[in-house]
């Protein structure tokens, strides 16, 4: 058998593991044996248990904080390096620390500029992720990056809905590129939330620009961290008349307050996806799984055919 005809290995990091086992069984196999050693002090060591010389490697695993999350996909990496992988592509459905991604204040680090670096110095060849926070990200690697779109799996469900009088509704301004890009496939009208922040996490003042009164309106946004703000846009919007707000977020962070939040909002429904595994689950929360998306994509890498046809947006 040649090298190009060798099945490629998946595995998982830890804190993906759920979502691995369902994008593998997507993919039609199963995933690889990672035996991992710890030591008192917390250090841990990753270890692929197969061989997966001259193979193509996918490495499974979103890189939330806290920190061990992205230092053990780094070392998985090296791992696949060092036992002469072909190709080693991380598959990181949610690319943590990428709020970073410029110097918006004096001395401060680029973060997401800096986990590219550490990626591509562990053995990554190619990166697959999904909505980055910011698309400039992708002109941080010098590697090819498959940045997916959400809006793949967002979109039938929302076509399931059938609501009438939609509106698309962005929660920022930072957004509204997202929100106009699901109004022109829906048809719909937009709206934009202008907001100013005390600091990170709290907003000061929020202003809507646009009519929402007796429409169902669809907050889009990349992720969910606080549910500050989509709490209160969906409460302004149900003040200035609409009949129902709901939410599309791809990356559920969910911290501190935000299932309290969410739940005591005026939102309808908040539809997400698995790129980070639930807290908890609570009524308001619909999960439709990225799994499908990520294996029909890693079965075309594999193939070397196109992904085009992915691209929704």
């Amino acid at each position: 058998m040649s090298i190009n005809q060798l099945s490629p290995k998946l595995f998982a990091c830890r804190q993906s593991v759920v979502l691995a086992e369902k994008i593998a069984k997507e993919y039609n196999t199963t995933l690889g044996e990672v035996k991992t050693t710890y030591f008192s002090d917390g250090e841990f060591q990753p270890a692929l248990e197969e061989s997966v010389r001259g193979r193509r490697v996918f490495i499974i695993g979103s890189t939330f904080p806290n920190a061990d999350n992205l230092m053990e996909m780094l070392l998985m990496l090296d791992a696949a390096k060092r036992a002469s992988a072909r190709h080693i592509t991380a598959v990181m459905p949610y690319f943590g620390w990428a709020r970073q991604d410029r110097k918006d204040q004096p001395r401060v680090a680029i973060g997401a500029k800096l986990v590219a670096n550490l990626l591509q110095s562990a053995g990554a060849t190619r990166i697959m992720t999904m909505d980055l926070h910011a698309d400039q990200i992708q002109g941080f690697f010098e590697k090819p990056v498959d940045h997916l779109y959400a809006s793949t799996i967002f979109m039938p469900y929302i076509k399931s809905l059938k609501l009438e009088n939609l509106t698309i509704a962005s929660p920022d301004m930072g957004g509204s590129k997202r929100a106009y890009a699901y109004s022109k496939h829906l048809q719909s009208d937009v709206v934009v939330c202008y907001k100013q922040r005390e600091k990170a996490n709290k907003i000061g003042h929020m202003e809507l620009i646009g009519d929402v009164k007796n429409k169902n309106v669809i907050l889009t946004d990349d992720m969910i961290d606080t549910g500050g703000t989509l709490a209160r846009a969906a409460d302004l919007m149900m003040e200035r008349g609409a009949l129902s707000v709901r939410a599309l977020c791809t990356h559920p962070i969910l911290s501190g307050q935000a299932y309290e939040r969410i739940e005591k909002s005026a939102l309808t429904e908040l539809i997400t996806t698995d790129t980070i595994p639930l807290k908890k689950h609570i009524s308001k929360i619909k999960v439709v799984s990225c799994a499908p998306l990520f294996a029909d994509v890693m079965h075309k890498v594999q193939d070397n055919t196109s992904i085009s046809d992915q691209f929704l947006m």
